[in-house]
């Protein structure tokens, strides 16, 4: 899919062909839906390593895409549903409600697999332009995930 198409859809009907990507495991096509330099923020991620920090910002075809393989790959079956998709008054910024689960199959950043699963509300905040997302920032609780993965860090 080309952005040219993405223009003849409304914003929100862009950010719910991204979530039908993102059901499908479509990476390429959630990135074909944003614009070649989109902003890309998931505000809680926080992964330490021995010696540097990894977060969740930069740009959707770099970070964001990186991260998505990863959630797909350790969650073979990661799902979404989304409950609402709400467009600002002058369409710059859509706001998505999203359950996103699935049962864990390898380890992800620092969580061992056990075999669990995890359904979480999700809230993103997509800023776009006459088509193309422009930019992706999503918020959750990351330690509601951690704990139904049977995930207990102790400081």
């Amino acid at each position: 899919m080309s952005t040219i198409e993405v223009g003849v859809r409304s914003p929100a009907q862009t950010v719910e062909a991204f979530f039908d990507a993102y059901r499908r495991h479509e990476i390429d096509e959630m990135v074909d839906l944003c614009t070649p330099n989109a902003d890309f923020s998931y505000v809680p991620v926080e992964i330490w390593g021995r010696q540097r920090v990894v977060r969740g910002d930069g740009k959707v075809a770099t970070i964001g895409k990186t991260l998505w393989t990863g959630l797909i790959t350790s969650f073979p079956d990661l799902w979404n549903t989304v409950a609402a998709v709400r467009p600002s008054v002058d369409g710059s910024r859509v706001v998505a409600e999203v359950t996103i689960g699935g049962t864990q199959a390898s380890a992800w950043a620092n969580i061992s697999a056990r075999g669990g699963s995890f359904a979480e509300p999700h809230l993103f905040v997509f800023r776009t332009t006459d088509g193309p997302i422009d930019g992706v920032t999503a918020y959750w609780n990351n330690a509601s995930i951690s704990r139904q993965l049977g995930h207990l860090e102790i400081d």
